[in-house]
């Protein structure tokens, strides 16, 4: 029995340490607890600091899904110093902790091709911090590693006012266009310096020209660039006023075959293949031959042959008489009125006509449809005027930037056929005259403009009568409208009539590679 009551007493001994241990134990626990979150707020911790249950995980998880936490085999978080980083990366690589280490972390598991571990920690670091991309970006690609611009790149005897892109090239890419026009806004021409210190400035040379050296200037530029010559009045009041109250200049420019009346034709020059004309009739008769005089009688009345009166036939009048006569009775006696307002044909540049035609589709016959399909067809027209008196005319559905520079002498047999069987187009042209409707007014019987081309087959020929007309407020004489177009059987003598449904009006656009034109 005594046996039995120490063994007993033996058990509760035992039984007390064990409650005593565990109520002692419980307040450890607690402590590392409370330290544990606090040390998660700023992802930081001095020790390693292990969390006993796994309930904290998962409310950890409720709150963000996306980031994992690493664990241990006991299911507890494993949290690493900045102490430890060393450790652990020598036993298999080091957890990021900071958000410039998730982000770097990113960069690199973005670059061998894991994108779902990327994205990620790209979202752990934007968490974190939402600068974390310039903090990246200056780290890595800080602004002392790129070269800068050098501050003075102008050598020590160039003017201060000249850009400093004239002297040097700089390394890296080219300025772009509003860079460059910005830069050279402020330029401007320094008068040069007194010869003696304390008296007036010398004045601008030009400015001591006379007024009939520029005036000469001002018609060799006009020549070559009428557009260049009307911004020429930008510089100064003097060049505005010589550049539009000066005659002459527009005189030259009105009579001269470069850009004025004097490279129009109002007859035909060419073959409709190019060639010289077989028999070409002077515009000009200052001779032109009398009838042969002989008496007449009137009311049985023989009148001498010296008194009756005989009519002379009419003289053909040159291009400068019919230029001066216009001058005077129809455009204000103003050679740039004139030279605005008068019908010419203009050949720095081809003219374009687009035509848009809708064509209906094939419905689909596996399958019931309430709408029919329809197909937008578009192909263009281009003609290109010479001075000789030649023509070049193409149908083809490229677009104008793929064609207009093709159009030249040079390449019209290298030219691929543009659709079907309708490659380019050799003809002539000129402008109407009287003769053409002698009941038109001389200023209105000029703004026909008549085209012969080529056929499909050599017995054939197309024929066209276009209309000079205005484009716009400000654009004179910039548009061809269709009067007709025929096909003429050269054999028979027969022709036949193209309608006109579909063709639109020719527009005028200027070709920079053609320069003044051939």
């Amino acid at each position: 029995m005594s046996e039995t009551n120490s063994e007993l007493e033996s058990f509760r001994q035992k039984w007390r340490e064990e409650v005593s241990a565990r109520a002692q134990g419980s307040t450890k626990p607690s402590s590392q607890a409370t330290s544990s979150r606090s040390a998660s707020k700023g992802f930081r911790q001095t020790s390693k600091i292990h969390v006993p249950s796994a309930t904290r995980l998962s409310k950890i998880g409720d709150e963000d899904e996306d980031e994992e936490i690493p664990t241990d085999r006991t299911g507890n978080a494993r949290r690493q110093s900045n102490g430890e980083m060393g450790e652990a990366s020598s036993l298999g690589g080091a957890e990021p902790q900071s958000a410039l280490e998730h982000y770097e972390k990113a960069v690199e598991r973005e670059n061998e091709g894991s994108l779902g571990d990327s994205l990620n920690l790209y979202r752990k670091a934007f968490r974190m911090d939402d600068a974390v991309d310039k903090k990246y970006k200056n780290k890595h690609f800080p602004p002392s590693s790129f070269i800068s611009k050098r501050t003075d790149t102008n050598p020590s005897n160039a003017s201060p006012t000249v850009p400093n892109t004239a002297h040097h090239s700089l390394d890296g890419q080219p300025q772009t266009l509003k860079q460059l026009i910005a830069e050279y806004a402020g330029a401007s021409i320094e008068p040069a310096p007194p010869e003696i210190e304390g008296t007036p400035a010398p004045p601008c040379p030009v400015s001591s020209l006379p007024d009939e050296i520029l005036v000469h200037i001002f018609t060799d530029v006009a020549i070559v660039d009428v557009a260049a010559f009307v911004r020429l009045a930008q510089v100064c009041k003097k060049m505005a006023y010589l550049a539009l109250t000066e005659e002459q200049i527009w005189k030259r420019v009105c009579l001269g075959n470069e850009v004025g009346f004097g490279g129009m034709h109002y007859q035909w020059q060419r073959e409709v293949l190019g060639g010289p004309l077989e028999s070409e009739t002077p515009e000009l008769q200052l001779e032109p031959e009398l009838p042969e005089l002989q008496d007449l009688t009137i009311n049985n009345v023989t009148v001498d042959a010296d008194l009756a009166p005989v009519e002379l036939p009419l003289t053909p009048i040159s291009r400068e008489q019919i230029t001066e006569t216009l001058l005077i009775s129809a455009y204000r006696s103003s050679w740039q009125y004139m030279f605005r307002n008068r019908p010419r044909i203009r050949f720095n540049g081809c003219y374009i006509s687009t035509v848009n035609y809708i064509r209906p589709g094939q419905a689909s016959s596996s399958q019931l449809t309430w709408q029919s399909p329809v197909h937008i067809v578009t192909y263009y027209r281009y003609l290109r005027f010479f001075r000789d008196g030649t023509v070049i005319s193409l149908l083809s559905t490229d677009e104008p930037a793929d064609v207009v520079h093709q159009l030249t002498k040079e390449l019209q047999d290298a030219h691929p056929a543009a659709v079907g069987q309708h490659p380019v187009k050799k003809g002539r042209w000129r402008l109407s005259n009287s003769n053409d409707d002698p009941d038109a007014d001389l200023k209105d019987a000029e703004r026909d403009v008549f085209v012969e081309t080529e056929g499909a087959t050599e017995k054939y020929m197309y024929r066209m009568q276009l209309s000079l007309r205005n484009a716009g407020k400000g654009s004179r004489n910039k548009k061809l409208v269709w009067q007709g177009y025929w096909n003429y059987n050269m054999l028979t003598d027969d022709t036949g009539v193209f309608t006109l449904r579909n063709d639109k009006a020719f527009f005028f656009s200027r070709v920079k590679s053609y320069g003044a034109g051939a």
